[in-house]
């Protein structure tokens, strides 16, 4: 039980030099400020970050708000936790120091230099592409010492060309951030970038492939302009190019998480989800629905549910045999926004085919809504499930029916 060990007050106590004076937890990075006083360093961060000036517990001004770890502390925290280990009490990690604003800024400095040598601007790039996978503070450090207006810039120069090494640190860099609407204007409105990009989801490297994807989603996520959204949906390739990463054969968590997340960003503009079918979204989802996790099947089944809702896309979901019987077990069994679109995916595809009612009905989606509508569910998803219910009453088998008078005092609207 990591910094918070509440439960472990009655079995252990906790010396009181041990806890943050700010949350009076367990400090887990304890670290001192210009005062002398220390604190846990998410505490102390915090703190400051809501406009507080002085130290908490002196309310001494802080003339500096540079944050020097305690590691003698820390390694007597950690000793402690070893000691007590009895009463449950696990042993805090080692933190990872932030990156110091210094280095950033000096590598960003050699990154940028056109006159230096290529190796050193690569060597550049590759470091801080390992400080930022570090940590969020070491991607805010990034930030707040204007990286994109060098990333930016270099993992698009030489747009039409070969792209180059160079491109590709730095796209793999900007691919951990979420970039400001300005920045993702510049990319979407400009045509030759835009092709970049879908060129490198048909890159050798699925590394590559699998960052353009993320600047895709990224971009195509924050810009609110309707017109912009739809030239990157509208782009020649890009969504044959996000349904092969979905469909990449060896296992990759990560290409099919931007995967997904690139398909739903590019499927919410309408005009053109009859690419995303084109490009064989529908095999792919069904294929690799049960490899993804939570989050990641809520946003599919968003997807599938959109694609329902066109001709091209219901009509290729109905083709596929395991298309019904996988929705119908989905009901209930992930979360409440999965029930939702599964229902709704359903409600689509039923209204579209008897045959899919009939499938429907056999796989036994009459106990899965019945429970639904009876369930701590949204009301939308109650409300697909009433609709759904109703276009198959005429497919209910009799044992249904006849059972349909027990219903009266529950929550099911009968039709």
């Amino acid at each position: 039980m990591p910094a918070k060990l509440e439960a472990l007050d009655i079995g252990v106590q906790i010396p009181h030099y041990f806890r943050c004076p700010i949350s009076l937890e367990l400090m887990s990075d304890p670290v001192a400020v210009c005062t002398g006083q220390t604190y846990d360093r998410l505490s102390i961060e915090s703190w400051a970050a809501t406009g507080n000036s002085t130290c908490p517990v002196t309310r001494v001004q802080l003339t500096d708000f540079t944050l020097i770890p305690n590691h003698t502390l820390r390694r007597l925290i950690q000793d402690w936790c070893v000691a007590n280990r009895s009463f449950g009490v696990e042993r805090i990690p080692t933190p990872k120091q932030p990156a110091d604003p210094v280095l950033i800024r000096s590598l960003l400095s050699q990154a940028s230099s056109a006159s230096g040598p290529y190796s050193w601007r690569i060597s550049a790039m590759r470091r801080l592409r390992g400080i930022a996978r570090e940590s969020e503070k070491n991607r805010s450090l990034i930030a707040a010492n204007n990286a994109f207006e060098i990333l930016l810039p270099t993992a698009f120069a030489g747009v039409g060309s070969e792209s180059s090494e160079l491109n590709h640190e730095s796209l793999a860099i900007l691919s951990m951030f979420t970039l400001s609407e300005s920045d993702c204007v510049c990319v979407a409105s400009d045509p030759e970038r835009v092709r970049c990009l879908v060129n490198l989801l048909f890159h050798s490297s699925i590394d590559v492939r699998v960052n353009s994807a993320a600047m895709i989603e990224n971009v195509a996520t924050v810009i609110r302009s309707p017109e912009l959204r739809a030239e990157i949906s509208g782009a020649d390739g890009v969504f044959d190019g996000i349904v092969g990463i979905l469909k990449y054969p060896l296992v990759y968590p990560r290409a099919l998480k931007i995967g997904i997340k690139a398909l739903f960003a590019l499927c919410l503009e309408k005009q053109h989800r009859h690419k995303a079918v084109a490009a064989g979204a529908v095999e792919a989802f069904i294929d690799k629905l049960a490899e993804f996790e939570k989050c990641d099947s809520e946003r599919a089944l968003a997807t599938v549910e959109l694609l329902c809702r066109i001709p091209s896309g219901c009509a290729a979901f109905r083709s596929h045999a395991l298309t019904v019987p996988l929705l119908v077990k989905i009901i209930l069994k992930i979360s409440d926004r999965a029930t939702e679109y599964a229902t709704g995916a359903l409600l689509s595809l039923c209204t579209a085919s008897e045959r899919a009612q009939r499938d429907a009905v056999a796989t036994g989606v009459l106990t899965q809504l019945l429970l639904l509508i009876q369930s701590d569910c949204t009301d939308r998803a109650k409300r697909k499930a009433q609709m759904l219910l109703k276009l198959l009453r005429n497919s209910w088998p009799h044992d249904y029916i006849a059972k349909s008078s027990n219903l009266a005092g529950s929550d099911v609207v009968l039709f």
